[in-house]
């Protein structure tokens, strides 16, 4: 656990340093290279992966300057016959799961089966740090043609079927209509601001009651700077899942001390942060993927 403990200080005080140098790891996964894919850190597999490893190794690769998107341990590069170059350091992230264990009730006496959760710190290397991959683990920038792409962002978002209304000159989710309220389309410097933006607000409509009830409780500016982190990653994942890149929201200068202080005191809060998002960005893929035609078929 202790391991675990300072695995939360140290990402939470190097995601402080790079907000103190004006850098957001979630918006600038892909600035070490303007032509690089869009994307969430891979495994070996090719799987992505999830909430907090997420941000732990987009600012690793800001931070070396990596541009590969494959991730994997020190024996996964030897049994495909690559070596990990001598000297390179390792990034470490968390494995998590959950594991049942009998205990007994302390109301009823009885003996009953609980589920907790088992984290535990491992090392992984980016691919620029490993000699002799195959080609497939050396990444292609593909040919994305920017209008295909923003309209299938766009076609998603509209599968979702949550309000969405347009007008005025501020973006926000208004909880009691249940509405996202954004100022038209125009008004934005280019069609991924525009949509990074409306990633946002609809992360925070998954707090609503009838979903994933995250919007109670008492709203402090504590409160209100872990909700708008949620949305701020939940907009970020949900961007590199789509193929665009999340872009900084106007306001964001104002959040940024909020943050900084809140992962000051609490480090654990960018891993619960992180946990919300992903659990944000499950819920409204399993809402587009419920919405559309080939699902319902």
């Amino acid at each position: 656990m202790a391991r675990i403990n300072e695995l939360y200080e140290r990402i939470a005080s190097q995601i402080v340093a790079q907000m103190v140098e004006g850098v957001l790891p979630w918006h600038r996964p892909w600035a070490v290279d303007p032509n690089a894919r869009v994307s969430k850190p891979l495994r070996e597999n090719a799987v992505p992966y999830q909430g907090i490893n997420v941000l732990i190794l987009w600012g690793a690769a800001i931070d070396a300057g990596y541009a590969s998107p494959f991730w994997m341990t020190y024996r996964q590069a030897q049994s495909i016959g690559a070596q990990v170059r001598k000297g390179e350091r390792a990034t470490h992230i968390v494995f998590a799961k959950t594991a049942k264990k009998r205990e007994r009730d302390a109301a009823s006496g009885e003996e009953v089966e609980a589920i907790i959760p088992v984290r535990r710190v491992y090392a992984v290397f980016n691919c620029d740090q490993i000699d002799g991959l195959p080609a497939k683990y050396v990444p292609e920038v593909p040919d994305v043609n920017p209008d295909e792409r923003d309209a299938a962002c766009q076609a998603w978002i509209d599968r979702l079927g949550i309000e969405i209304r347009y007008g005025g000159q501020r973006a926000y989710y208004a909880p009691a209509p249940d509405r996202v309220q954004m100022p038209p389309f125009e008004t934005f410097e280019s069609s991924q601001a525009f949509h990074s933006t409306l990633l946002h607000e609809l992360t925070h409509s998954t707090g609503h009651r009838d979903r994933l009830d995250r919007l109670r409780g008492r709203i402090d500016d504590k409160a209100r700077a872990r909700e708008e982190l949620v949305a701020e990653l939940g907009s970020a994942f949900l961007c590199a899942d789509l193929g665009i890149a999340s872009t900084p929201r106007a306001d964001h200068a104002s959040y940024i001390a909020s943050w900084s202080e809140l992962l000051t005191d609490e480090p654990r809060a960018v891993f619960d942060a992180a946990t919300q998002a992903q659990r944000a960005v499950e819920f409204l893929h399993a809402l587009h993927d419920r919405r559309t035609p080939a699902a319902a078929a």
